[in-house]
Formats: C-alpha cells, sequence, structure tokens
C-alpha cells in the first residue's frame, strides 16, 4: 500500500477582482471620515466623490459602474490578479510558518481572499470562515505581497488575542494596538516583499514602542502585556 505523505493543511491567500465589491468600497470610501488619521477620499478623483457622497449606494451603482467600465473590463486587471496569486503562492508557505511561530498560534486552514480595488482605501473583514481584505491596483507587487501579510497579521490577532486584550484596554486601543503591531513586518517579513510597512501616522509612537520592546525580546505574549500597560498609560 503506497501512503500519500502528509503535509499540514494552512490557511491559503487567494487573490480576486469582484467588481460589485470594489464598486461598493469606493462608495464608502468616498463617505467616510478620516481613519486612524487618513482621509481616503483625498487620494479618489473628484469626479468620484461628487457622484457617490452623501447618497445611497443604489443611487450611484450604475453610473459608478459606467465610469468605471474601462478599468474593470481591462486586461491589465486580471493579470494583476494573476501576477498577485502567482507572487503569493511563492512565499505563502514561509509567511505562515513564521507568523504562526510569533503569534504561538497556528492559524486555521481557511481560505482568506484578497480582493482588487481602484482606490488605496483598503479594509479588511474580519470573518472566522470567510475573512477578506482589499489590495490596491497601483500598488506594485512587493506592496501588494505587503498589503496580504499586514491584513492576514490582524486575522491572527482577532482569532487569537482580540476578545481578552479588549477586556483590559476597550475597543479603540486594542484597533490601535492591532495596527501598529504590524511594525514587527518589519523585521521579522520584509525579505519576502523587501518594502517598508509604514502604519499610520496615528500610531507613530506606539510602533515605535512595540518596535523597540521587541527587539529585546522576541516573546509575543510579553510583548502584548507590555503593550497593554502602555496604552492604559497613555
Amino acid at each position: 500500500m503506497k501512503w500519500k505523505k502528509w503535509i499540514h493543511k494552512m490557511a491559503k491567500v487567494t487573490f480576486k477582482f469582484d467588481k460589485e465589491r470594489d464598486l461598493k468600497n469606493i462608495w464608502k470610501a468616498c463617505n467616510s471620515g478620516e481613519i486612524y488619521g487618513s482621509d481616503f477620499k483625498k487620494s479618489i478623483s473628484k469626479p468620484i466623490v461628487d457622484l457617490c457622497k452623501d447618497k445611497e449606494y443604489k443611487e450611484v451603482k450604475d453610473k459608478l459602474k459606467t465610469y468605471l467600465k474601462k478599468m474593470h473590463s481591462s486586461k491589465i486587471t486580471s493579470e494583476i490578479v494573476k501576477s498577485a496569486n502567482n507572487s503569493w503562492k511563492i512565499i505563502e508557505r514561509e509567511y505562515f510558518k513564521r507568523m504562526d511561530k510569533i503569534m504561538n498560534h497556528k492559524f486555521p486552514s481557511i481560505r482568506i481572499t484578497g480582493y482588487l480595488t481602484m482606490i488605496s482605501m483598503c479594509p479588511y473583514n474580519y470573518n472566522r470562515k470567510t475573512p477578506h481584505f482589499f489590495f490596491n491596483i497601483f500598488s506594485s507587487i512587493p506592496f501588494i505581497l505587503r498589503t496580504a501579510g499586514h491584513e492576514t497579521m490582524h486575522l491572527y490577532f482577532h482569532y487569537f488575542y482580540w476578545e481578552n486584550i479588549e477586556k483590559e484596554i476597550g475597543k479603540e486601543k486594542t484597533g490601535d494596538l492591532k495596527e501598529a503591531l504590524t511594525v514587527i513586518l518589519n523585521q521579522e517579513f520584509k525579505d519576502l516583499w523587501f518594502v517598508y510597512d509604514s502604519g499610520h501616522p496615528n500610531h507613530e509612537n506606539l510602533r515605535k514602542f512595540i518596535q523597540e520592546e521587541w527587539k529585546k525580546k522576541k516573546n509575543f505574549n510579553k510583548l502584548l502585556e507590555k503593550c497593554v500597560n502602555y496604552l492604559k498609560n497613555n
């Protein structure tokens, strides 16, 4: 009898383009305020903002769809998605291997989807069974890989740490911590995509604190304890 070699099942990141999701993301960005100190409306062309702002999605959907028709139907768009998938496959196993070790947890073998969007606002959706995030069409492949690593790190945090930390410092500060922790990517993962994770302007001090503490001792649980104390006093 021939036995198949056992291979540990791990999560998979798949990149796709969904026109409807892109349209909704653009509409949401046009109607959002500042997020962690960034106003994404400023990076969207004025005609699109004027079309979408202060209107219901169903009112603007068809016009927005027409406005973006050339980009949505371009072969370049599909090639970007294809290139993202091919490039991520090269680093995927190494990424999850390292992140499992850092987080002290093995991420479940689920599918994470990255959806292409035509704007710079790239939110993520935490869902235990079908999580997803957005990536920007104007980003280079290294930046797309970094985005995938950044957003997937958020998912780890939600799965294994968010609930307990939120009880200690509240939702807002837990959100700040989740974002700021991605500074670790610059020390542990930059060789996978070669670009820097700069984070949000509002988290500069917290990211600096995390970076310094991580250099002293690479123990994620201890780091979280120090971060919680830091946030309680700041």
